[in-house]
C-alpha cells in the first residue's frame, strides 16, 4: 500500500495517491479562487494535466493553463507567463510538473506583483528583501516527477536567455502555502526521466551530506534521502506502475530539496552551466559529474561516507560507495561522459567561468577553483 499522510514541514504537504482530488481543498486553504495552472508543453496535453484541469473546473475554479515553459525555463517565458496571469485576473498560481513547471509557476506568483526586474531577487546577500511581499501570489505546487523538489524550495532556477546563465532567485515567501505529492502522477514518466529525475533527487542529497557547513538536521535527512533512492529507484526504473517505490521517490525528492539548505557543491556547479548552454537535462548532468566530483573530494568526506556505508546497505565505506555510484548510474542506463549528452570540449573555459559563479561553490568541500574546475570538466566531457 501506498504510504498517505499529512505534513506540516517544511510547509502543508498533502501526501499519497489519489490526493490530486484535493486540489480545489488546496486551493481554498491557499485563498485562491481563480488559479491558473502553469506546467511545461510536454505536460500540457497529458491525461494528468487535463484530469487536474478538469477537478479545477468541476469545483467553479476554471481552468486557466500557462504552458509556454521551456525545459531550461527563462525570463523570456516568465514574462510570457505574467502576461496570461495578469490578463486572465488570477489570483493564485498552481505549479504543475517538473522543475521547469514548478520553477516557472513559482515566479509568476512571486513576479505577478513586483516592480523590479526579476534579476533583481538573485540568491545574493539579502537581495530578496527587495521585494514587496504583499505582491507575491500564493502558490500550489503539484509535483509530477520525483527529482527536482521544487515543489519544497524557496527559490528558483531562471535561466538568463541573453547570457545563458542559470540564476537563482530566492525569497521565503516563495515556498508554497500547500503541496500535493500524489505518486499517481508519476506512474506515467518515461523511463529514462524516472533515472534522470531520481538521480537529481540523489545528487541533492550526497551534495548536501558532503557539504562542509552545519546544519545537522540536514545532515540527517540527506541520509535517509540517500537510502530511498538506493532502495527505491531501480523499482520504479523497472516497473513504473510500483506505486510504493513511486511515494518513496517523491519522498525522496522532497527530502533532497529540504536537505540542500546545508549546501550544494560542485556537481550543481557545473550542472547548472552545461544546462544553460547545451540544454541537458539537469539530473542526467548532475548523475554524469558526481563520480569526478567524488573523487575530488574524497580526502574531505571520506570519513562520513565510512560511518554512512553501513545504513545505506554499501560494503566498503566510501571506496565502496564511490564505486556503487558508477554502478548506480550504469544500471539506471546513464551516459558515463558529457559528450554523449551533446557538450563539447571547444567551451571548457566559458564554463569554468560560469560555474565559478555559481553559488553551489560555495557548499564544496574542496574550495573550488579554475584549475580544478577545468580538470572536472575534462573528466567528464
Amino acid at each position: 500500500m501506498s504510504p498517505t499522510a499529512n505534513w506540516s514541514y517544511p510547509t502543508a504537504i498533502r501526501f499519497g495517491a489519489g490526493r490530486i482530488s484535493e486540489l480545489p481543498e488546496a486551493c481554498i486553504a491557499a485563498g485562491i479562487t481563480r488559479p491558473l495552472l502553469v506546467t511545461d508543453r510536454g505536460l500540457a496535453p497529458m491525461e494528468i494535466t487535463t484530469r487536474a484541469l478538469d477537478i479545477l473546473d468541476a469545483a467553479g475554479l476554471g481552468r486557466g493553463l500557462f504552458a509556454e515553459v521551456d525545459p531550461n525555463p527563462s525570463e523570456i517565458n516568465l514574462e510570457a507567463g505574467l502576461k496570461v496571469y495578469r490578463e486572465g485576473g488570477h489570483d493564485g498560481v498552481i505549479a504543475f510538473g517538473g522543475g521547469s513547471g514548478l520553477d516557472l509557476g513559482k515566479m509568476v506568483a512571486f513576479m505577478s506583483g513586483q516592480s523590479r526586474p526579476v534579476w533583481d531577487f538573485e540568491d545574493i546577500g539579502d537581495w530578496w528583501t527587495r521585494a514587496d511581499p504583499m505582491g507575491i501570489a500564493p502558490i500550489i505546487a503539484v509535483p509530477t516527477t520525483a527529482g527536482t523538489g521544487s515543489e519544497v524550495g524557496r527559490a528558483s532556477v531562471i535561466t538568463n536567455s541573453q547570457t545563458h546563465v542559470k540564476k537563482i532567485i530566492f525569497h521565503p515567501k516563495v515556498l508554497p502555502e500547500v503541496v500535493i505529492c500524489d505518486p499517481e502522477l508519476t506512474v506515467g514518466m518515461p523511463r529514462h526521466i524516472t533515472a534522470g529525475t531520481g538521480l537529481d533527487a540523489f545528487a541533492h542529497c550526497v551534495e548536501a551530506f558532503s557539504s562542509p557547513h552545519y546544519h545537522p538536521m540536514s545532515q540527517g535527512i540527506a541520509l535517509e534521502g540517500m537510502r530511498l533512492v538506493i532502495e527505491n529507484l531501480p523499482r520504479a526504473y523497472a516497473d513504473g506502475t510500483d506505486i510504493t517505490a513511486r511515494a518513496n521517490m517523491m519522498s525522496a525528492a522532497a527530502m533532497g530539496a529540504t536537505a540542500f539548505q546545508k549546501g550544494l557543491g560542485a556537481i550543481h556547479a557545473m550542472s547548472h552551466p552545461i544546462g544553460a548552454v547545451y540544454g541537458t537535462h539537469h539530473g542526467t548532468t548532475n548523475a554524469v559529474c558526481m563520480p569526478a566530483v567524488l573523487d575530488l573530494n574524497a580526502d574531505l568526506i571520506r570519513d562520513r561516507f565510512d560511518r554512512a556505508s553501513g545504513y545505506l546497505g554499501i560494503a566498503g565505506g566510501y571506496d565502496g560507495f564511490r564505486s556503487f555510484v558508477q554502478q548506480f548510474n550504469d544500471d539506471l542506463g546513464i551516459p558515463r561522459k558529457l559528450s554523449d549528452l551533446g557538450v563539447g570540449s571547444d567551451r571548457i573555459e566559458e564554463l569554468v567561468a560560469m560555474a565559478l559563479e555559481d553559488p553551489s561553490c560555495g557548499g564544496n568541500p574542496v574550495e573550488l577553483t579554475a584549475t580544478n574546475l577545468k580538470a572536472l570538466f575534462l573528466a567528464t566531457i
